[in-house]
């Protein structure tokens, strides 16, 4: 069956009494050329573990299992998992995961940080959650002790994988890429952690049902160097959700208010940082916003 013909989808949806969810955002490839092109993006080899983040009928997902060890593919709408499990029955490699991606611990399914590889086709409401979920930390809890109990304190545990590659929004993309004057709280929230890169367009032509806008292949590496480790997270995103809390407004009256600092005081931390007082949240780039959460001990003093 050509899992990427309109006719073959329709009349597989048809056997299963089908409708594609506008709320799940559920648009299928039907364009051969783009999923070759999207296995190429993912650079795959053959020991490589795919997690695959809304499978939706399983064209790409062949693919996929063709060229690689194996494939863990969690799919969301019990109808889609149904189907599946037929379009899938001859692949042997493949683990159909009927669950929330969002809820999903990788570590369940023995998938181990730097080593597998997310790849999907994203809606526009999980593009910002997905990504956030395999870049940051997670919280887990410490197993219960020797003497019994539960576990109360919690560490922050890594969970990225070595490579996303995800079908978004054209828009998303671009703006998940931008760079200044034009960065934004999702361009910064997804830089701090990866380097994303658009290596490509499709057209919305190439879907069915066909979306309201075209789409753009966004290719995430999780940063692997040490020195972003060692700034605290946490504070970092204080500082820049403070910062971008009114983006027409200049970065010192955002960061007094946003802080509850002197404006005073904001004003020296900003010089001592070589960000001019006239600035916006979108014209800073990374590095100035490390700059100003390694100095934030200034301000505190």
């Amino acid at each position: 069956m050509n899992l990427a013909s309109k006719k073959a989808i329709q009349n597989l949806l048809k056997k299963y009494q089908v409708r594609p969810s506008k709320r799940l955002g559920q648009n299928f490839l039907i364009d051969k050329r783009v999923i070759t092109k999207l296995i190429g993006a993912v650079n795959l080899k053959p020991k490589d573990i795919i997690l695959e983040i809304g499978p939706g009928i399983g064209n790409l997902t062949r693919e996929l299992a063709k060229k690689v060890k194996k494939v863990i593919a969690v799919e969301k709408d019990q109808k889609m998992v149904e189907i599946l499990k037929e379009t899938l029955k001859d692949y042997e490699n493949v683990e159909i995961i009927k669950g929330d991606i969002l809820k999903l611990d990788p570590r369940t399914y023995n998938l181990k940080p730097k080593i597998y590889k997310v790849v999907g086709n994203l809606p526009f409401y999980l593009t910002a959650p997905v990504i956030r979920k395999f870049l940051e930390a997670v919280k887990v809890k410490h197993r219960a002790s020797a003497c019994g109990g539960e576990g109360k304190d919690e560490d922050k545990v890594l969970i990225a994988p070595r490579q996303m590659t995800l079908v978004v929004q054209k828009e998303v993309g671009q703006r998940i890429c931008a760079r200044t004057p034009d960065m934004s709280i999702l361009a910064v929230s997804v830089q701090f952690y990866a380097k994303p890169e658009i290596i490509g367009y499709i057209s919305k032509k190439s879907f069915w049902p066909s979306p309201k806008v075209d789409s753009a292949i966004l290719q995430i590496a999780p940063l692997i160097s040490t020195d972003r480790k060692l700034i605290n997270a946490d504070l970092f995103f204080k500082i820049v959700k403070a910062g971008f809390s009114q983006p027409r407004k200049q970065l010192i009256n955002n960061l007094s208010k946003g802080l509850k600092f002197n404006r005073e005081r904001v004003k020296d931390w900003l010089l001592k940082n070589n960000i001019q007082l006239n600035q916006r949240a979108e014209t800073l780039t990374i590095e100035n916003w490390i700059s100003l959460t390694k100095n934030f001990y200034f301000m505190v003093k």
